[in-house]
């Protein structure tokens, strides 16, 4: 079976002249992107896997990164808006309580009283903590993912339980 990748981040533009790329991380505390790394672009018509010949270096709220054999701009050019992965055993280990944003993706949220309110299908990072992104039929939930409103994630049946202040879900 195939490792499982795991998306950190998509190539927003080039940087220099040197074939450097500026990547939007989905963590901006990602450890993983160190050199020799192995990383997998996808362009959706168009995959490659290649290695990072530097670390990454934080940039404004980006990260620069060098893939080797890209020397140039036009050679980093045609990554722009490809999603950057990596395989799963690359990730650091987290502690007890924490979890990947790829790993609560399709669970199930639930209120405390019982209540569906829908599937989660993103998290969006923030300054102020990450979103849950919750659909449900048309409509879509915005879930601060929180300690004071996500009360539990269950990953044995693939469900977190919420208890959101009075009207977030109306809004």
């Amino acid at each position: 079976m195939a490792e499982q990748l795991v998306p950190l981040g998509e190539i927003a533009t080039t940087h220099g002249l040197d074939g450097w790329l500026k990547l939007n991380a989905y963590n901006a505390d990602t450890a993983v992107l160190v050199a020799g790394c192995s990383v997998h672009l996808d362009l959706g018509d168009h995959q490659e896997t290649l290695e990072l010949a530097a670390d990454a270096k934080p940039f404004k709220k980006q990260f620069l990164i060098k893939l080797r054999g890209i020397d140039g701009i036009d050679a980093a050019q045609r990554w722009v808006g490809a999603t950057l992965s990596v395989a799963e055993n690359a990730l650091e280990p987290l502690e007890p309580g924490q979890y990947y944003h790829y790993q609560v993706i399709g669970f199930e949220v639930f209120h405390k009283d019982g209540t569906r309110i829908g599937t989660i299908v993103s998290l969006l990072p923030t300054a102020g903590g990450d979103i849950l992104v919750v659909k449900e039929a048309d409509r879509e939930y915005l879930i601060p993912a929180v300690k004071e409103i996500v009360d539990k994630v269950d990953f044995d049946s693939r469900t977190v339980i919420v208890d959101p202040p009075e009207g977030l879900l109306d809004l």
